[in-house]
């Protein structure tokens, strides 16, 4: 779900009473880009909100965050200084500057707690982390990240548009860290490294096996205990995956494996594999 659309949706309020303030306030003038420059001018509020709604406009977020920054620097014990937490925290998010956005909502979450715009808040904290996950083959810590999040937001606001946009989000996230096992699994594979191998395919079924490379990883462990001659567990986990994902082509590769040795596939309910798919199914 596109963040402007829940902006409308469930945010309406917050946009809204800026707008109403924008709107009567545009006869206070908007300082230029120099004045927006300088380290420090003491505006009224009325002001700086004009000035940050105007940036809004012109889509320049940058700019419109440091506004609403300035809302809180100057007048910090105002209604509007937690208005603007927020609204800049959504600045910085249009903007691309993860960095600022995560801050920006970490404090208002901090400060206001019991805020009605709290969920907001953790929204955009989370989409911000999720928007930096990067290819499988770099460095998941961001992932780990934004999983975290999305998942403290679904549980804390369970009945909300953001926890819903959330859980959808959580997916994809757990795809990505599944994806980086099955990368790091295969380049041990291939250099017949196989019991470092099965340790990522083993992870990928105990904790994603919901994602989409749960039917590589089973065909991968078959592949890799038949290497070692563990044949109980090579069957098992082809057993497991003909069970679950009958018609994929992972089955038929580890079934021909299997076969090419004149071994069948047969479950071991005592197996691990049994185990982790039985504790989910």
């Amino acid at each position: 779900m596109a963040l402007k659309t829940i902006l409308d949706v469930s945010g309406r309020h917050i946009a809204a009473a800026i707008a109403l303030t924008a709107c009567g306030l545009m006869a206070a003038g908007c300082s230029s880009d120099e004045d927006m420059a300088a380290q420090y001018v003491e505006r009224p509020i009325e002001q700086i909100y004009s000035d940050a709604w105007k940036q809004i406009n012109g889509q320049n977020w940058l700019q419109a965050g440091r506004q609403f920054d300035e809302v809180e620097r100057q007048h910090p014990y105002s209604v509007w200084a937690r208005r603007a937490i927020l609204m800049s925290a959504y600045c910085y998010y249009e903007g691309n500057r993860y960095a600022e956005a995560i801050d920006a909502s970490t404090r208002f979450i901090q400060l206001h707690p019991g805020n009605r715009d709290v969920p907001y808040a953790y929204y955009l904290k989370a989409v911000s982390l999720y928007e930096q996950i990067g290819d499988v083959d770099r460095d998941q810590g961001k992932t780990d990240e934004a999983l975290t999040a999305l998942q403290d937001l679904i549980q804390r606001f369970p009945d909300t548009e953001y926890a819903r946009d959330a859980r959808l989000k959580v997916d994809l996230a757990r795809d990505h860290l599944a994806g980086r096992e099955m990368l790091i699994g295969r380049f041990y594979l291939r250099q017949g490294e196989y019991l470092a191998a099965i340790n990522r395919f083993r992870t990928v079924i105990d904790k994603y096996q919901t994602t989409t490379h749960a039917p590589e990883a089973l065909e991968r462990l078959t592949e890799a205990y038949l290497s070692l001659g563990v044949v109980r567990e090579a069957q098992t986990s082809a057993a497991v995956l003909g069970y679950n994902y009958p018609g994929s082509q992972w089955y038929m590769d580890a079934y021909t494996l299997l076969t090419d040795q004149n071994i069948a596939p047969v479950e071991d309910q005592e197996s691990w594999i049994s185990r982790a798919y039985r504790a989910v199914f």
